[in-house]
């Protein structure tokens, strides 16, 4: 908003403005018509109400331009009643322009002052919003004419409506454009000075200012000899030339002013009685033709004048487009030249569309072969890869692929190279990026260490079964040697060593069993999970029974799927989670488990292990398949935290996933996924999960 006093200066200049476009309209009447030659009120109202339609004053400026239109025509010679009609029909034109233009262009009624009028849609706009304003404005002004004077008829309502159009879109277009040049500027970039103005002017070429003067010349030369010198020959559709040359070479600021004042010389010699539309002798029809042949030219030289900058701010954005792309790709080009991992992209018939220097150093430092197929490249454990079980194939057949060993064996290397590889395919394109790591010094180090702790832990065995038989023949000689009393001192100290060496022994077989998940070669095979399942609940059964405490535990087993798995894994995955539900059972209570399966998802059974026992408590549910970790601490439950970290190698190794709920009712179920036994490979990357 615009402080009080400037607001009221603007709507007293603009009640000035718009009375003495008034009586210019009034006075030109032609051929004693009430209708005259142009209606610059039309503009100039339009504009008034446009300029202040963000102001407080906006109702008092439609009031003062009622007030200046029932005045003036009062004023020259108009009735009371024609007076009030033809200010309803001024107002309502205007008001009805607003409407229009609001909703047609939005960017330009919301923007501050004028806005940017730059678009050829703002063109349409505005010619749509003139169109109904004049529209309004003849209907109400020609039918009380015709009321009031008998003077009516479908020519007179066309050329009013054409008059007031022609009128709106010449001069509001004019002041949009000229309200772009005094549009607010930020404090650290004042107006251009005189110095500024002819420092601009003096980096445009000579020949352009050459071409100006040679422009404004004809145009003058065109129009003097069109309406004045020979204005007895029909050649005004040759001025059409002159504009379209002034808006293919020039600004459409310049254009805008360039077919204002070519239109309003063309009016005016028409006024005075030559040029070629004074020989109409139909003072109507002469408005007429006059009003259409300067709208015409309006709208040509627009049109194309704001179609050239949409097409040089286009090409401006792609230009910089171009540049910002072509600089983010020497930046990424440089970060992929510049990686230690190898990067490359394969297309669906395994050829190397792309690959970065880490790839051919990793591949084959002296020229890799140009497609995958080249190639030997296996499993850690040895087993060839067959060609859709490569990563990029699974990437292309929808598979998420992360950190899956492949042993290369490239043409004219020695030895062998482990690569840990991820693959991802390429949107709406049949190729996948292919990244890769070289982890073959890793893999090594990790199975030394592996087989170290194996050797180790077997090693440890040893000594315990030693320590075992000397606690026996401790616990037997003591019990000779001693009383009563001693005998049960010693009773107690042997029972403690022997519990001691329990959880040594359980402690080293879990961490023979962890090596074993995680390392060890898996043969997956078809396993009806049914049996296997039957085999390890009858060992648990019997041992518990064997403890004698009336706790023997219930199984509840469904008909369960066929799974592709290694037996001897899938064996100690059941046996870990059906031992668990049997051993974290509350005091006193017997153990009641199910085990049942269904499908999953395309190609996977998920397998589920619930029980009724002491539950795991809340916020440990991921925790607990984290190595060493135990969710009851302390308890009379013993354990070394590995059994469910083991289970979730298992699993993992086979592709799929672990997880555990509390049991509705008390207790726990834990799930799993397994590939289902027509899967090909089991060892296939994991497909990307349902959301």
């Amino acid at each position: 908003m615009t402080p009080g006093g400037a607001v009221l200066r603007r709507t007293v200049a603009f009640t000035l403005l718009y009375g003495a476009a008034l009586v210019v309209g009034r006075l030109d009447m032609v051929g004693g018509t009430v209708l005259g030659l142009m209606w610059p009120a039309a503009g100039v109202g339009t504009v008034w109400l446009l300029v202040q339609r963000h102001e407080r004053s906006r109702w008092l400026d439609a009031l003062m331009l009622a007030a200046a239109a029932f005045t003036v025509n009062l004023m020259t010679g108009a009735s009371p009643w024609l007076s009030a009609a033809f200010t309803a029909a001024n107002l309502g034109q205007s008001l009805v322009f607003l409407r229009v233009f609001a909703r047609l262009c939005p960017d330009l009624w919301n923007a501050p002052g004028l806005g940017s009028f730059d678009r050829v849609r703002h063109l349409w706009g505005l010619l749509a919003a003139s169109l109904a304003g004049a529209l309004l404005g003849a209907l109400v002004g020609s039918a009380a004419l015709g009321t009031v004077t008998g003077q009516w008829s479908s020519l007179g309502g066309t050329v009013w409506m054409a008059r007031n159009l022609v009128s709106i879109v010449m001069i509001t277009a004019l002041c949009l454009r000229l309200g772009r040049l005094r549009a607010p500027r930020p404090r650290d970039r004042p107006r251009p000075g005189r110095r500024a103005v002819r420092d601009a002017l003096g980096r445009v070429p000579g020949r352009r200012i050459a071409e100006l003067f040679l422009l404004l010349t004809v145009s003058v030369v065109a129009y003097a000899v069109t309406f004045r010198l020979m204005h007895d020959l029909p050649l005004a559709f040759l001025l059409v030339t002159v504009t379209v040359w002034a808006a293919v070479r020039f600004g459409t600021t310049f254009v805008t002013v360039h077919d204002f004042v070519l239109g309003t010389a063309a009016i005016v010699f028409t006024l005075y009685g030559t040029g070629p539309f004074a020989l109409i002798a139909d003072p109507t029809a002469r408005v007429l033709v006059a009003q259409v042949f300067v709208g015409m030219v309006a709208v040509i030289g627009l049109a194309l004048a704001l179609n050239r900058d949409e097409r040089e701010a286009l090409a401006r954005r792609l230009a910089a487009a171009e540049r910002e792309a072509s600089a983010q790709a020497e930046t990424l080009s440089a970060i992929v030249e510049s990686m230690h991992d190898g990067l490359a992209v394969i297309d669906a018939e395994g050829r190397f569309v792309m690959r970065n220097p880490a790839a051919h150093r990793m591949l084959d430092p002296t020229g890799p072969p140009d497609t995958v197929d080249a190639y030997d490249l296996s499993h850690p454990d040895g087993t060839p890869i067959g060609r859709e079980q490569l990563p990029y194939m699974l990437a292309l057949a929808g598979h998420e692929v992360r950190g899956m060993d492949v042993l290369v064996h490239g043409p004219g290397r020695a030895g062998n190279r482990m690569l840990s590889v991820s693959a991802t395919r390429l949107p709406d394109e049949r190729a996948a990026v292919v990244v890769f790591h070289d982890v073959t010094e890793e893999r090594r180090h990790r199975d030394e260490l592996a087989a170290f702790a194996g050797v180790v832990a077997h090693d440890l065995l040893n000594p315990l079964t030693t320590i075992d038989g000397w606690t026996q023949v401790l616990a037997g000689a003591g019990s000779q040697a001693a009383g009563d009393d001693g005998a049960a001192g010693v009773g107690e100290c042997v029972t403690r060593i022997r519990q001691a060496s329990s959880r040594m022994r359980e402690l080293i077989q879990d961490l023979l069993a962890h090596t074993t998940a995680r390392d060890a070669p898996i043969e997956p095979v078809p396993i009806d999970l049914g049996p296997i399942t039957r085999e390890v609940a009858a060992a648990r059964g019997d041992h518990s029974a064997g403890q004698d405490d009336g706790r023997a535990p219930v199984f509840h087993i469904g008909e369960l799927d066929a799974v592709r798995a290694d037996r001897a894994l899938l064996r100690q995955l059941l046996d870990n989670l059906i031992g668990n539900a049997v051993k974290y059972t509350a005091e006193g209570e017997r153990p009641e488990i199910t085990v049942t399966s269904a499908a999953d998802r395309p190609g996977w059974v998920r397998v589920e292990v619930a029980d009724r026992g002491i539950g795991i408590p809340p916020g440990q549910h991921e925790m607990i398949f984290e190595r060493f970790h135990r969710a009851h601490p302390g308890g009379p439950h013993g354990g070394s935290g590995l059994g469910l970290a083991i289970c979730k190698h298992i699993v993992e190794r086979h592709g799929g996933a672990i997880g555990v709920e509390d049991n509705p009712g008390g207790g726990s179920r834990f799930h799993f996924t397994l590939p289902a036994a027509d899967v090909p490979d089991p060892r296939i990357p994991r497909p990307p999960r349902s959301p």
